[in-house]
């Protein structure tokens, strides 16, 4: 969960206009993995991190796993990219077999269908067989499996130096600006 806040963060901070998918399993994460206490709904959500990270009437959109008029469920307006970030194995799976039966499913069906980005930042370790194969037919489809394994060739200090690689990597496959990491070759 560290990692998808820090990305929620970084495209505010840049100005991007975000559609983020809320699920309830989502609110057990935060609270386990940040002491983050998120609200029950999609749009309590909304106000909620619309005032922690003052961002601008409309940058930020939460809708519920079951908004199926959301933007992001039709190919008639797709987003630009998306990012699954953390992804359950079940997730990945359901994408893989394509059943689209919440709007994250969705989402990300309406992304692959339509040529767009799709990264998917998987949350559990080691892989298994069927892990792997479903990664495998994402890939095939035009997924970007980005695996939360931080490097330490820029010597981290601290967890959010290793959270912050990983979403640095998000953000270049994305191609939004950040200052998270220095460029390899520049000290």
């Amino acid at each position: 969960m560290p990692y998808g806040i820090r990305l929620l963060e970084m495209l505010l901070k840049e100005g991007k206009q975000v559609y983020l998918l809320y699920s309830k399993v989502a609110q057990i994460v935060a609270q386990q993995e940040m002491n983050l206490v998120l609200p029950s709904s999609a749009k309590e959500t909304e106000a909620f991190l619309n005032d922690r990270y003052r961002v601008a009437q409309g940058q930020l959109h939460v809708f519920g796993r079951e908004e199926w008029f959301a933007p992001v469920a039709s190919g008639s307006n797709p987003a630009d990219a998306m990012v699954i970030c953390p992804c359950t194995m079940g997730t990945l799976a359901s994408i893989a077999a394509g059943t689209s039966e919440n709007l994250i499913e969705r989402a990300a069906d309406v992304t692959l269908k339509e040529n767009r980005l799709l990264i998917i930042v998987p949350r559990e370790t080691p892989f298994s067989v069927i892990h792997l194969e479903n990664m495998l037919k994402l890939v095939r489809s035009g997924a970007v499996i980005l695996p939360a394994n931080p490097g330490f060739y820029h010597h981290p200090q601290t967890i959010q130096d290793m959270v912050d690689f990983i979403v640095a990597r998000i953000l270049d496959h994305l191609g939004v600006h950040h200052t998270l990491l220095p460029r390899w070759g520049k000290h």
